[in-house]
C-alpha cells in the first residue's frame, strides 16, 4: 500500500460522499495503490451508513469507528494508527484543500521531508475564499502565542492537509495526547523534538462556512491546549510512546464487520 488517506468525519453526511468521490477518481486518475480511511467520530447522522455504501462498492474505503464523539484529533490519531500505507495524509471531509494538491506534499515527502504540511498563506494567492476577518485575526493571534510559547516558527499550523512518512507518522501520533482542535500544535512541536524534517506547502483552499469551529469557545479550548503542550513536556510525557489507549485498539472497524457479515 502506498497510500493512506484519512479523513476525520463528525456529522459529513452532506459533504461526505462528493469528496469520497472526488478522492476515488483522482486516485484512479494518478494510479494510487491507496487505502481510504473515514474515522467515524460518533456522528449522529448518516455518515456512517454512506461510508459503509462506498465501502461495498469500493474495497480500498474503510469505516473506522471511534468510541463516541472524542474530537478530530482523537480521530486523526486512530487513522493514522491503523493506515498501512507507506506516505500517509490526513484531509478535512470538506476538501477545502483539493485532493489534487496532495501531490505537492507527496512530492516535499519525496524529496525529504519526513512531514509536509499544508499552508494557506505562504502564498495567499491560492486562496480561492478567504475566510472572514475576524477568523483571519484570530488566526494570527494564535500563530503568535504558537511562535512564543511553543516555538513553532511556521505561517499555518492549522491547515488540515498535513502528510508523513511512514517513520514519521509511528514517531508521532503514539505520544499525541491532545484529542480535539489543538492538536495539530502538538504534532508539530513533537516533530521538532523528535528532530523530524518539517516542510511547509503552499496549498490551494478555500474557507469553507459550514467549519464547526467557534473561534471564541474553541479558541479558549485550544489556549488552553497550547499551554497543555508545554507542561506535557516539561514533565517529559513526549520523551517515550504513549500506550496505544485500549478503546483505540479494540474499536470495531467496519471491515470487520462486513467480513463477518
Amino acid at each position: 500500500m502506498k497510500y493512506s488517506i484519512v479523513i476525520p468525519a463528525y456529522n459529513e453526511g452532506q459533504r461526505l460522499a462528493a469528496s469520497l468521490e472526488k478522492i476515488l477518481a483522482h486516485a484512479s486518475r494518478e494510479g494510487w495503490a491507496a487505502e481510504i480511511l473515514v474515522v467515524n467520530d460518533g456522528s449522529r447522522d448518516a455518515t456512517a451508513e454512506l461510508v459503509r455504501s462506498f465501502a461495498s462498492q469500493h474495497p480500498e474505503v474503510r469505516l473506522l469507528e471511534n468510541p463516541g464523539n472524542r474530537g478530530k484529533g482523537y480521530s486523526v490519531r486512530h487513522g493514522m494508527l491503523k493506515a498501512q500505507g507507506e506516505l500517509l495524509l490526513f484531509t478535512d471531509a470538506d476538501l477545502s484543500s483539493p485532493i489534487a494538491e496532495a501531490g505537492k506534499l507527496f512530492q516535499a515527502i519525496e524529496d525529504g521531508a519526513d512531514l509536509a504540511m499544508g499552508s494557506r498563506w505562504l502564498n495567499s494567492a491560492l486562496q480561492t475564499e478567504r475566510q472572514p476577518l475576524l477568523r483571519q485575526l484570530y488566526g494570527r493571534l494564535f500563530n503568535l502565542l504558537l511562535r512564543v510559547v511553543l516555538g513553532l516558527n511556521y505561517r499555518d499550523t492549522q491547515c488540515g492537509f498535513k502528510a508523513f512518512n511512514r517513520a514519521a507518522a509511528q514517531a508521532i501520533f503514539p505520544l499525541q495526547r491532545i484529542e480535539r482542535w489543538g492538536f495539530d500544535p502538538e504534532i508539530l512541536f513533537i516533530a521538532g523534538k523528535r528532530r523530524l524534517r518539517v516542510t511547509e506547502v503552499a496549498v490551494e483552499w478555500a474557507h469553507d462556512h459550514g467549519s464547526k469551529i467557534n473561534p471564541l469557545r474553541d479558541g479558549m479550548r485550544m489556549l488552553l491546549e497550547v499551554l497543555s503542550i508545554r507542561w506535557n513536556w516539561m514533565r517529559g510525557r513526549y520523551r517515550t510512546p504513549r500506550p496505544t489507549p485500549a478503546d483505540a485498539a479494540t474499536a470495531v472497524t467496519e471491515e470487520k464487520r462486513t467480513s463477518v457479515a
